[in-house]
Parts: C-alpha cells; sequence; structure tokens
C-alpha cells in the first residue's frame, strides 16, 4: 500500500465544492469575490472615485475579477505581488438563436468555445449555465445543474470505420446537443424556459452568455484516493489558489513590504483579446488607479511596475503513462510531485532565470516541491496568460502551475496534494 498522504486535504475539497459551484466565469467570479467578501474585501465599482485606504477590496467585470490588499501605511511606488489566472475553460456555448433540430429532436444550436477535446462531451449528462441580460439592463446568474441535454454518439453499428480509423467529428454537424422531442425545433423555448427557471417574466430575457457543463460532480479517485477527477481544473484550480492565498495573506498582513493582487481574467482559451481578457487594459488600470488613489503621480506608478512580480499560475502537463514519448525526456512532472515552472526559450512562457529565482525562493519559503516543465522540441508549445503581462505592462512574470492529465476534456484529473502545495507557494510568493 502507498504511503499516506503528507499533506492536509481539506484545501482539496474546498477545490472541489468551487469547481462544483463554478460551471462559468460568472460563477466563478461570483465564488471568488464570496470568500473575499469573508476576509474583509469589499467591491469598489469602476465608475466611483476610488480613495487611498488600506484593506481588501476588489472589482468585477464580466468574467473577471481584479482583487488586491493595501497594508497600512503602504507608500504610492509600492510594488505589486501578483497572481495571474483565467476562469475559461473550453466548452459548448449557445450560439445567437438557440433553438434548432431535424427529425423530431429539439437541440440546441451551439458554437465551440476555445480548444475542448470534443470527444469528452459526448454522451455525458450536460446542464446549463451562465449570464442572462435583462431588459433593465442587468444580469443574472443562471445554473441548471441537471440532466437536461446530451451529445449522443453514433453506434459503433452506423460506423463500423471508428475502431481502425478513429472517431471524426464535424463541428457544425455532430455536436449539438439534444434536449427533447418536438417538431416545431425553430421555437424550442429555451430562453422561455431559462426565465422560468430563473424566476423572471416572459421576455425580460434580451441577452445571454450560456454554456454547457457536465452535471457529474468532481470526485476523489484512485485506489488510495490520491486523486482527483472534475471540470475546469484550467484553470479554476489556480484561480481558487489564488483566491484562498490573498485571503490568507490579508488576514495575516505581518508588515507586507508588496501589495498582493489576484487578476482572474476571462477570454485565455481564445486569445484573452476582450474588456475582460489579459491582453485588455483591465489589470493596468486597477494597479495605477491604486497607485494615483494612494496620492501617487507616474513616477509612482513607474517605481511600483518595475518592482513588480507576476506568477501566471495555469495548469500544465504531467507525463501520461501511455503517451510518455510525447514528453521531453528529461522533463517529466508527476502529479503530487509539486507545482511546476513552466519554461519556454521562445516566449511562449514568461519565465527566465531571474523569475526562476523568485520562485525557488517562495517554494523554499513555504517548504513546497517544485518541478520544472519544458515541451518537447519535436512539438508545438502552448502558452498563457503570462507573455501577455509582461509585454502589456511591462513587469516581471513567471509561469507557473499544477501538473495535471487530460487538459481541455469536460472532465480533467490532478493529484490531491499539489492544489494545496500550489496555495502555500502563493501565499509565500503574495508575502515576499
Amino acid at each position: 500500500m502507498s504511503a499516506p498522504s503528507r499533506f492536509d486535504r481539506g484545501h482539496t475539497d474546498d477545490l472541489m465544492s468551487f469547481l462544483a459551484a463554478s460551471p462559468s466565469p460568472y460563477h466563478a467570479v461570483a465564488n471568488t469575490a464570496e470568500r473575499l467578501e469573508k476576509a474583509g474585501f469589499r467591491q469598489v465599482a469602476e465608475t466611483d472615485a476610488w480613495d487611498g485606504t488600506s484593506g481588501g477590496k476588489y472589482v468585477l467585470r464580466g468574467g473577471a475579477i481584479v482583487a488586491w490588499y493595501v497594508p497600512e501605511g503602504a507608500a504610492p511606488h509600492t510594488p505589486f505581488r501578483i497572481v495571474g489566472a483565467h476562469t475559461d475553460s473550453p466548452n459548448l456555448r449557445v450560439k445567437p438563436l438557440p433553438d434548432t433540430g431535424a427529425h423530431g429532436w429539439r437541440q440546441i444550436a451551439v458554437e465551440i468555445y476555445g480548444g475542448p477535446l470534443l470527444n469528452s462531451w459526448l454522451d455525458r449528462d450536460l446542464g446549463l449555465a451562465g449570464r442572462l441580460s435583462l431588459r433593465d439592463g442587468s444580469t443574472r446568474l443562471v445554473n441548471v445543474d441537471r440532466p437536461l441535454l446530451r451529445v449522443p454518439q453514433l453506434a459503433i453499428h452506423l460506423d463500423r470505420a471508428v475502431s481502425s480509423e478513429g472517431l471524426k467529428l464535424d463541428k457544425q454537424r455532430h455536436l449539438q446537443p439534444v434536449w427533447g422531442l418536438g417538431d416545431d425545433v425553430r421555437d424550442g423555448g429555451l430562453i422561455s424556459f431559462l426565465e422560468a427557471e430563473s424566476g423572471l417574466a416572459a421576455g425580460e430575457v434580451t441577452g445571454w452568455d450560456l454554456m454547457v457543463h457536465s452535471v457529474e460532480p468532481p470526485a476523489h479517485l484512485g485506489r488510495d484516493r490520491e486523486l482527483v477527477a472534475g471540470p475546469r481544473m484550467d484553470n479554476l484550480l489556480s484561480v481558487h489558489a489564488g483566491a484562498a492565498a490573498l485571503a490568507a495573506v490579508a488576514t495575516a498582513d505581518a508588515g507586507l513590504p508588496y501589495i498582493p493582487v489576484l487578476a482572474a481574467f476571462d477570454h485565455e482559451e481564445n486569445g484573452s483579446q476582450s474588456d475582460t481578457g489579459a491582453d485588455g487594459p483591465l489589470l493596468g488600470s486597477v494597479l495605477e488607479r491604486s497607485v494615483f488613489a494612494r496620492g501617487g503621480g507616474y513616477e509612482d506608478r513607474a517605481r511600483a511596475f518595475a518592482g513588480t512580480v507576476c506568477l501566471s499560475s495555469d495548469t500544465g502537463h504531467a507525463v501520461h503513462p501511455n503517451y510518455a514519448e510525447r514528453h521531453d525526456p528529461t522533463h517529466h512532472p508527476r502529479v503530487n510531485g509539486g507545482p511546476i515552472l513552466k519554461v519556454n526559450v521562445n516566449n511562449r512562457y514568461a519565465t527566465d532565470g531571474s523569475g526562476r529565482a523568485v520562485w525557488v525562493a517562495a517554494c523554499e519559503k513555504a517548504g513546497v516541491p517544485f518541478q520544472s516543465f519544458v515541451s518537447n522540441n519535436s512539438m508545438p508549445c502552448g502558452t498563457t496568460i503570462g507573455p501577455i503581462t509582461a509585454a502589456r505592462h511591462g513587469i516581471k512574470t513567471v509561469d507557473i502551475g499544477v501538473a495535471i492529465l487530460s487538459m481541455h476534456s469536460a472532465r480533467e484529473l490532478c493529484g490531491g496534494d499539489d492544489p494545496h502545495l500550489l496555495a502555500n507557494a502563493l501565499v509565500a510568493f503574495l508575502q515576499g
């Protein structure tokens, strides 16, 4: 029998609850804000004038949240320590004209968001969640967290070649989920159904940002329950760890030399180019306004940014036992081996030697083991918000994360210890 875990699983159990309660980026930021509120943070509106008082504050914009804690007596030029992450995950999202179908089946018209493993969405019980925009200009979160939809796979009897040639899915024709029976498919009533689910009057919804999700809850897995299976680990695992670390640092506030920040963006999976993405102005605007609210000017802003470091925390690839040849032969991150430092000399990741030193110092302070990840030279390397953050704001950025399997699947797999180890390392980093 393998050795028992050395680490407390309370954090990971809490992560599982967070994943289950956050089927969309909008739910993720709402749940993050609720957790920060319990730690004494308060929301500030972008349209209001900001003051320079100390304490925890946060801004919500769509599927993004930026939260920061100003220590007592912080100078205008005090540098920031930032944990960056993203709230979105690859999935299927509802089109503007949602009602479709054929041959007596009612279906929902969906578009492919990001780069999901399409086969992982087949033959799963799916719910529907997201944001409804109302006629009065307000928004309402909606979450139908029960079996509602299904993308049925074609029976093998009608596709004998699937065993020899592999599954081939047409993104337009083969991924529209069914959700009932009927011939009047042009008025299948999805939005009317969601209005009723949300207690809204008919015709009150005028816009929507909706996506499907697997309703199967996260679960411990394995003989010794040392693994965790669940949805949206890429990248709500990092959002959760960052929020936990920020709350812990703010609660302790033992003479912090930096201003700790959590920046969780939307739209990383499709390029980050939006007003809520890492390539937008949100983070820079919040940091600058924080400097100016404390009486600083451009020189203070420049000094603060020059001393700032960001950890771009996103999931990475654990070595796959069935495909080890796809990994670099000397870099094989293992689950439950600690968080990973991600390196790519072509700047697909932002890590350099000096950034590595910052990460090593944080891990040593926290007593957390870490691993290194680099891609196989024969395969293209993915990227993160790290290079975008470094280039857009001119701040030192280091790419790190937790190694997982089944990235971009409807259901991913991580080690039960790694989320807690990541959070501990983030606490040490934010403390400086």
